[in-house]
């Protein structure tokens, strides 16, 4: 078995999904992959941006009156980020592909480190969405995560459906 971790920013496309597949269609081995989607952590943001404003001390007891309605935020970007997960799981399994996945609130690069030891990862694939900032960012996680793995690390721009649709 060969163990690809995929780090998806976004719901894997049926494009992304195929040109992802195409990339291992020569293994002599079965090729299993594990997608991971990172979750942003509501209550740490807020708490982060109050805190990078020094601002603190001001707001500080009225967040804790908040935590429900940041609990309530979060249920919903967790259910999001697990549909798009297994949305992602389902589109590589109906190529005839074994697919797992997950999401994670670490920092991205943390829970692809786990992510890889974990399944013993052989080879790791990063997917960004094709905005100048966003991959300005995102070309961090491939970096970081050639620094800390032992492991070959492919970044790949998400293909855009409307684009492909319109040729």
């Amino acid at each position: 078995m060969y163990d690809v971790v995929l780090l998806v920013e976004q719901e894997l496309s049926e494009p992304d999904a195929k040109r992802v597949v195409e990339l291992h269609e020569d293994m002599p081995e079965q090729v299993k992959y594990h997608v991971l989607v990172p979750c942003h952590n509501a209550e740490a943001g807020v708490e982060a941006s109050i805190s990078a404003l020094g601002t603190a001390d001001l707001y500080g007891p009225g967040l804790a009156t908040q935590r429900q309605d940041l609990a309530e935020a979060q249920k919903a970007i967790d259910s999001e980020a697990k549909g798009c997960s297994g949305r992602s799981v389902q589109r590589l399994r109906d190529l005839g592909k074994a697919a797992e996945g997950g999401i994670s609130h670490e920092r991205p690069i943390d829970a692809l480190i786990a992510t890889v030891e974990a399944t013993h990862g052989q080879e790791v694939v990063i997917l960004t969405r094709q905005h100048v900032v966003a991959e300005f960012f995102h070309l961090d996680w491939t970096n970081s995560a050639r620094r800390h793995l032992k492991v070959p690390v492919l970044h790949l721009l998400e293909q855009d459906p409307q684009k492909e649709n319109a040729s």
